[in-house]
């Protein structure tokens, strides 16, 4: 059974995905995990393909959801993505890095989407 924290982690990664559908990304998969981590959204965007974080925060108590993504987070992400890039023959796309961060304060929550948010992308 999922803890209040993990059942918000999920009500958000499902708003981020709703979130970018009407942006008009094409969702291709969610939660992609591997042995070197896990990739919350795999999307198409044109022919860009976007690898997305979502972070989820209902305080400031532990720093901004934008801060929690590390460098080392980053390279995490970036890796899984290497390896589905390689997993599916598609190292020859543009792809890029999006986060998503939802922040629920007072019952509202904020949406919003960092593109180009970090490192290795060549689109």
């Amino acid at each position: 059974m999922l803890n209040k924290p993990q059942r918000f982690g999920q009500k958000a990664e499902a708003m981020a995905a709703r979130f970018l559908k009407r942006r008009g990304y094409k969702i291709i998969t969610r939660n992609h995990r591997t042995r070197s981590g896990e990739i919350d959204i795999i999307a198409r965007e044109g022919e860009t393909l976007v690898f997305v974080e979502v972070k989820a925060r209902t305080s400031s108590r532990y720093g901004s959801a934008k801060a929690a993504v590390t460098p080392h987070k980053q390279r995490q992400v970036a890796k899984v993505a290497l390896g589905y890039l390689k997993m599916t023959d598609q190292s020859h796309v543009k792809a890029r890095f999006d986060v998503v961060t939802v922040t629920r304060r007072e019952g509202k929550h904020t949406i919003d989407l960092i593109r180009n948010a970090f490192g290795l992308r060549n689109g």
